[in-house]
């Protein structure tokens, strides 16, 4: 009898033991949400798979805050567990920048300094709306670098609610994007061309700095091309990336060979042009006005060949970004947005990786693309609204333009294509036709390739305040946040073959939110439901217990 009375413990002690040993050998996690938020995408974790020394992050998505900035708090939490599974490596802070009051603004400046801009948000707590200040980012750092990781991906006309939905669905690419930018050296190399009127550097310098995170970049004309085209065009051929920012003056037949056999050998080309020759600039003048004329820059039969055209128009749209005027006289003079159907904020492909989740990307005296019919595959990713219109040029454009009321029954042209992509084997502009040069080697088909064309170089354009560069990613007219810079790494990355980083961003993440408007004249019953239900039926069940062993042993 006392053998069997401790032989039942004994056998449960020593399978408690064995199920700890084989615990331990094998480790599992499981994600039963839908969206499968929880499980990191083959690229997400190639960035810190092999990692073997500390990536430190520190996170300022901490304090009180309304609900949803909680969810994202907590979900940024949940990822950063999930990259710590896959590399130990991987160590994170949270910190509420704000805590310290007597230090407060003096955080604030620091981090502003350090590029890491606070974002304010509304409270609304019991039908009363407030604001507060938050610190959307984080900070990554490996070694000797570091790189600033927004966690608020913010676009037009977002709620609040949507604002963090986006957010959370951005974020596995931020975080992956930002330990790929620490970790993986550069390979890829691009050539901006020069030598043909492009933008100066000070003009895309906020664009150059950013894709420099990625890739080794190097200006490249093509003046050598009258003297040495053999030697240019194998020069040219170093480059996987070839990006011609708004040139102004025409190719010649030379230079139009050197960049079709650079894209028959396999490498890419973003083109950023127009059809007609109009700047906003122009118009800050006495007369107000400048008139826009078509631009020659003889690459009409170079796009036609590959699929597209050019044409020398203007689109307007209805949904479009404002120009400051000064309105007023004297010493009530000052500087007011007003309505400008000239810079059409332009909506994109949510089917792509490039533009999915993209924000309006901002447009200055766009032309219109067509697509032609050929062999080759031709994905539109930006668009006008529907409330478009053409206008032919030459044509005379006044900012008398905004004081009149526009006569919106002429806006009826549907969406126009403003940037289109094209993509497979490209067929040599030359094929068939007498060489401007003898070429050893020349290809009159390609290999599959790339090619993004965008109907003004003024997407690629930053604005320059006090001789420094601005923020590509926001539009000074509108006050607003645009998706200019965005869409041109997305392209990048996409044209140099990084689109497995590129489609983590049409990963989709339902966040069920509750709706503050129906919660504030409920409160009262739902704090009730939610605290004293429990307690009463805590109480009855109480009661019934000790109801029944009373009456058990009486």
């Amino acid at each position: 009898m006392s053998n069997s009375k401790f032989k039942i413990p004994v056998i449960v002690i020593i399978l408690v033991v064995i199920a700890n040993i084989v615990s331990q050998q094998f480790y599992g996690r499981f994600d039963l949400t839908k969206d499968k938020r929880y499980t990191l995408s083959d690229a997400a974790i190639e960035t810190v798979v092999n990692v073997d020394s500390p990536i430190i992050i520190d996170v300022f998505l901490e304090g009180e805050f309304p609900s949803e900035f909680k969810r994202l708090r907590n979900e940024t939490q949940q990822l950063l567990e999930e990259f710590k599974v896959h590399n130990p490596n991987i160590i994170f802070n949270f910190f509420n920048p704000t805590k310290d009051e007597t230090n407060k603004e003096e955080i604030i400046s620091q981090l502003t300094e350090r590029g890491l801009q606070p974002y304010q948000i509304n409270v609304k707590e019991s039908g009363k709306t407030s604001q507060t200040i938050i610190f959307p980012w984080a900070l990554a750092s490996y070694e000797d670098y570091s790189v600033k990781i927004p966690l608020i991906k913010n676009r037009l006309g977002d709620t609040q609610q949507d604002l963090v939905n986006n957010s959370v669905q951005h974020l596995e690419y931020a975080f992956a994007d930002a330990f790929k930018k620490l970790t993986q050296d550069k390979e890829k190399r691009i050539a901006v061309l020069k030598g043909n009127g492009q933008l100066e550097d000070i003009y895309i310098a906020d664009f150059l700095q950013s894709v420099r995170e990625y890739y080794f970049i190097a200006p490249f004309t093509l003046d050598s091309v009258a003297q040495q085209p053999q030697k240019t065009l194998e020069q040219l051929k170093s480059f996987d990336l070839v990006i011609s920012a708004k040139p102004s003056e025409s190719f010649s037949e030379e230079e139009k060979l050197v960049l079709d056999q650079h894209l028959m050998s396999g490498g890419k080309s973003i083109w950023l042009t127009e059809g007609v020759i109009m700047d906003r600039d122009s118009l800050y003048s006495e007369s107000g006005s400048a008139v826009a004329v078509i631009k020659d820059l003889n690459l009409n039969d170079f796009f036609f060949k590959y699929g597209i055209r050019i044409n020398p128009n203007i689109v307007l749209d209805m949904y479009s970004s404002p120009i400051p005027l000064a309105v007023g006289e004297g010493n009530n003079m000052q500087l007011m947005p007003i309505t400008w159907q000239y810079s059409p904020l332009a909506a994109s492909n949510p089917e792509h990786p490039i533009t999915t989740n993209l924000n309006l990307v901002k447009f200055d005296f766009a032309s219109q693309i067509d697509t032609l019919k050929n062999n080759l595959n031709k994905t539109v990713l930006l668009q006008s609204s529907p409330l478009s219109k053409l206008q032919g040029v030459p044509a005379m454009i006044s900012l008398d333009i905004v004081t009149a009321e526009p006569d919106k029954t002429s806006f009826n042209k549907g969406p126009q294509n403003l940037a289109v992509l094209i993509e497979g084997e490209f067929t040599s502009v030359y094929n068939n036709r007498v060489l401007p040069f003898e070429l050893t080697n020349f290809k009159s088909t390609g290999n599959n390739s790339k090619m993004l064309v965008i109907s003004d170089g003024d997407v690629i354009k930053n604005d320059v305040l006090r001789k420094q560069p601005q923020d590509l990613g926001f539009d000074r007219s509108g006050n607003q946040p645009v998706g200019n810079k965005e869409f041109l790494l997305n392209a990048v990355n996409y044209m140099l073959q990084d689109d497995g980083l590129v489609k983590l961003r049409s990963k989709e993440v339902a966040i069920a939110f509750l709706d503050p408007e129906k919660i504030a004249p409920e409160k009262t019953k739902w704090q009730v439901i939610a605290v004293a239900l429990p307690l009463l039926i805590l109480a009855v069940f109480s009661l019934v217990f000790g109801y029944l062993r009373k009456q058990q042993y009486t």
